[in-house]
């Protein structure tokens, strides 16, 4: 029995699959519960079609936990952009029109039609990493929310005292030279003590967060902390998100992703560029903190950084392109590693596959290491070839016109 492929629109509470061949015909449906007894049923509905793959939209998002627990009973799974289903469901006959059902219907056709989405792979410890990671950024952002309310109280305690980068140890000391009489000065103390023992504990917490991810990412044999600005949670995020580094053709579909590459703005004669904002964010604000880092250090990403302001570039301009720099760093060293675990494994080297994202240029589309390229000079084709004929002189004057092009 040939394959089918199982769409599978996926929510928090709720799952509706559709089940086609290769022809697109319509072979099943359902809506099936996400709790123990629902995954029970569609597990059972599905087994109907022995030779399946199940193509779920946002397996890193909202699809996660059901493909997780899909790869973890033995089954073929694979990933589906949303951006990709949705182009489906605008050309298709419905007049984009958006249920579950026609989500579902949406995702197995890209599975049909595309044979290179990203497959599933069991992995246990990449998905501790990634878990994490997440803990490491709640406990960030709880660590600032944290810190602004310490501040507005250390402010009405202390008028005219307040630091703009405030740590746990300067409140302390502040909060020290604080004894208020009445009861109001009592009560603003009082929480600002409590703010500030919370406060050491999310510190503790995230220094321990960040012990973890650094003992995990040695363990998975990556060398990523090797380069400078890169530190436990920028290497542990890195290799969270990407997963397979084989999935990106080249160093240009990686910084696509990253949102490091400049997208092409120009128009007729007019050569520009603009900045990026697609893209995995969270691995472009990775590539922010390590090339900041970079910055504040005496490194070579330094030295780059100030001889791209030498030659013009805006600070904005210059730091785009070192992180560009750090994109390329980053994918170079991540296939490194994978070469080094294949060597490790005696298996076969690393080949990259189409993946990444779709329209990317094959050829430098940011700075390179030569010296003599920069963001400006980017592989797009010259000047339209000229189409109408030159004027022809007249017998009025005697100077010859400029010949028209077309724009």
């Amino acid at each position: 029995m040939a394959k089918v492929i199982i769409g599978v629109d996926p929510h928090k509470l709720s799952a509706t699959i559709e089940v086609v061949d290769h022809h697109e015909k319509l072979l099943g449906s359902g809506r099936f519960s996400t709790d123990q007894p629902g995954y029970t049923a569609m597990r059972a509905y599905a087994k109907t079609w022995p030779e399946r793959i199940w193509a779920i939209e946002g397996s890193n998002g909202a699809g996660r936990p059901l493909a997780q627990r899909l790869l973890e009973a033995g089954e073929h799974v694979v990933d589906v952009p949303a951006k990709l289903a949705a182009r489906v469901r605008l050309f298709d006959t419905g007049h984009n029109r958006k249920t579950d059902a026609l989500d579902a219907h949406s995702i197995a056709i890209v599975a049909v039609r595309t044979k290179t989405l990203r497959v599933l792979r069991p992995d246990g410890e990449l998905e501790a990493l990634r878990m994490l990671c997440d803990r490491r950024e709640e406990l960030t952002r709880l660590r600032v929310q944290t810190v602004n309310r310490l501040h507005r109280l250390l402010a009405e305690l202390v008028p005219g005292k307040a630091k703009k980068d405030l740590t746990a140890l300067q409140a302390k000391a502040i909060l020290a030279t604080v004894r208020p009489r009445d009861i109001a000065g009592k009560t603003r103390r009082s929480i600002a003590a409590e703010e500030l023992a919370d406060l050491l504990t999310v510190e503790a917490k995230m220094k321990k967060a960040t012990a973890e991810l650094k003992v995990l990412v040695k363990a998975r044999g990556s060398r990523l902390m090797d380069l400078n600005g890169v530190g436990p949670v920028v290497a542990a995020r890195t290799l969270a998100d990407v997963g397979d580094i084989a999935r990106f053709a080249d160093r240009n579909r990686f910084a696509s992703w990253t949102g490091t590459a400049p997208l092409d703005a120009s128009s007729g004669e007019q050569n520009r560029h603009r900045l990026s904002r697609a893209g995995n964010r969270r691995m472009n604000h990775m590539i922010h903190i390590a090339a900041v880092s970079q910055i504040r250090l005496d490194t070579d990403g330094r030295a780059y950084y100030r001889r791209k302001q030498a030659a013009g570039k805006t600070k904005l301009e210059a730091l785009r392109c070192l992180k560009r720099r750090i994109s390329d760093a980053l994918y170079r060293q991540l296939l490194a590693d994978a070469e080094q675990a294949q060597l490790l494994s005696a298996a076969q080297p690393v080949d990259t596959g189409p993946g990444g994202h779709c329209g990317a240029t094959q050829e430098s589309s940011a700075v390179d290491l030569p010296p003599h390229i920069d963001t400006s000079d980017q592989p797009l084709p010259g000047p339209a070839t000229q189409t109408l004929q030159p004027a022809r002189p007249t017998g009025k004057t005697s100077q010859p016109k400029t010949p028209q092009t077309t724009g």
